[in-house]
């Protein structure tokens, strides 16, 4: 038999949780009231930077110091402009 759940009330409601439930002068709310972990349970938790659509391999290739100075010396990017080349190359 499914469980009957309670209507969700407002943490700052003084009739279910008494006057102490929000203090004017506290700008943040007491987020263990019944209200906020209902609240907080429906969150999907997302952690870390966001997959992309077409992820990079991670790979270990030997390249002549000279190339590796080349793409280096104009800077940060290096890697990506390394693989510009490299699918430019191939004719990707």
């Amino acid at each position: 038999m499914p469980e009957s759940k309670q209507p969700l009330v407002h943490p700052y409601d003084p009739d279910t949780y008494g006057d102490a439930a929000f203090d004017p002068v506290d700008d943040v709310p007491d987020l263990s009231t019944p209200y906020w972990i209902e609240q907080f349970s429906k969150v999907k938790v997302q952690r870390g930077r966001p997959l992309a659509a077409a992820p990079k391999i991670s790979t270990t290739i030997r390249l002549d110091p000279e190339v590796i100075a080349h793409f280096k010396a104009d800077g940060p990017g290096w890697q990506s402009r390394i693989n510009e080349a490299l699918r430019k190359a191939a004719g990707l």
